[in-house]
């Protein structure tokens, strides 16, 4: 069953930068769900890179970090309906529309800290 409400959140772009964790908090292959100004943020770890977006699946709310990850295809899948999120862009990529996004934040790795931009 499709939601009858859907969300369409584009990329956020803001200058505020937050410290969210450090680079051995989240191994590979993994998600952690952080706080960062007032917003539940998923971060990432694929093959060493970071990637940040919404925490809440657009279709039911699940918490996407309890989703697995996809490493060749860079996404994560919900583990509550199988929804699919690419990583990169916040594209839900298993929606039949084309244009079913989560929100997306810019990530930066500083020595062994992990900063995301809200």
């Amino acid at each position: 069953m499709i939601c009858d409400k859907i969300f369409f959140i584009m990329s956020t772009t803001s200058n505020n930068i937050v410290k969210v964790c450090k680079v051995n908090e989240l191994p590979d292959g993994q998600g952690k769900s952080v706080q960062a100004n007032g917003k539940e943020i998923g971060v990432f770890n694929v093959k060493g890179k970071y990637y940040a977006i919404d925490n809440h699946c657009i279709h039911a709310g699940a918490p996407l970090t309890d989703g697995s990850i996809d490493a060749e295809k860079c996404q994560v899948v919900c583990s509550w309906h199988s929804w699919t999120f690419d990583l990169a862009t916040g594209k839900c990529v298993s929606h039949p529309k084309q244009d079913v996004f989560t929100g997306t934040y810019n990530v930066e790795v500083q020595g062994d800290e992990i900063f995301v931009s809200v």
